[in-house]
C-alpha cells in the first residue's frame, strides 16, 4: 500500500485480522475487500456530505412523521398542539431519536448516509457498542443542536467530527462503492 501526501485528505487506518467467523468493522463492501490483515483506510466525511445526508434523515423522519403519527393524533382530536409536551411533540421526538439509534446500530448508517455513501464508525472499539451509540445519538446530538459549533467545527477538526462524535470517540467516513 503506498501513501499518499495530500493534505486535504484525512486518513484513517484501522488493522485488523479477519478470519472466516469474525465480522469486521464497516459494511459489506468493506468487509468484502479485507482479505489479509493489512490496515484499512477510511476518508473523512466532510461537513457538506454530512450536512446533505442529514437533511435527507430530516425529509425522511419527517415524512415518517405526517403518515404514522400526524394521523394518528388528528384522529383523536389531539392533533396539531404546538405544546413542548404534547403527545405529537413526544412521539415525533421518539421517532427520531429511534431512527438515529436504530439505523446507526444495525447498519452504521441511516437512509441518508447511504445515499451520500458515509458511514459511522468507532475510532477506539471495533465494534460500537450501545453506551457509546446512545450516547453519540441521543446526549452527544442533544448537545450538538444547541451549540450550533457542535455541528459547525465538523469542517474545522482533522477528523471531521461533530462534538457530539468527539464526545463518543466516533467519527463518519466515506464508504467505497
Amino acid at each position: 500500500m503506498t501513501e499518499q501526501n495530500n493534505p486535504n485528505q484525512e486518513e484513517m487506518l484501522y488493522s485488523t485480522e479477519v478470519n472466516d467467523n469474525e465480522k469486521v468493522a464497516g459494511s459489506a463492501s468493506i468487509q468484502e475487500d479485507i482479505q489479509t490483515s493489512e490496515p484499512v483506510s477510511f476518508e473523512f466525511a466532510g461537513f457538506w456530505m454530512r450536512f446533505w445526508a442529514y437533511l435527507a434523515d430530516l425529509l425522511i423522519i419527517g415524512s415518517l412523521n405526517r403518515i404514522l403519527i400526524h394521523p394518528i393524533f388528528t384522529l383523536t382530536d389531539q392533533g396539531d398542539s404546538y405544546s413542548f409536551l404534547s403527545g405529537e411533540v413526544i412521539c415525533t421526538t421518539i421517532v427520531f431519536y429511534l431512527y438515529f439509534v436504530l439505523m446507526t446500530k444495525f447498519f452504521r448508517q441511516t437512509l441518508g448516509k447511504m445515499i451520500f455513501g458515509l458511514q459511522v464508525v468507532a475510532l477506539k472499539e471495533e465494534h460500537m457498542t450501545w453506551g457509546t451509540l446512545l450516547f453519540r445519538e441521543c446526549i452527544g446530538r442533544f448537545i450538538s443542536k444547541f451549540t450550533v459549533v457542535g455541528y459547525l467545527i465538523v469542517g474545522l477538526l482533522p477528523r471531521k467530527q461533530g462534538l457530539h462524535d468527539i464526545f463518543a470517540d466516533t467519527s463518519v467516513v466515506l464508504v467505497k462503492r
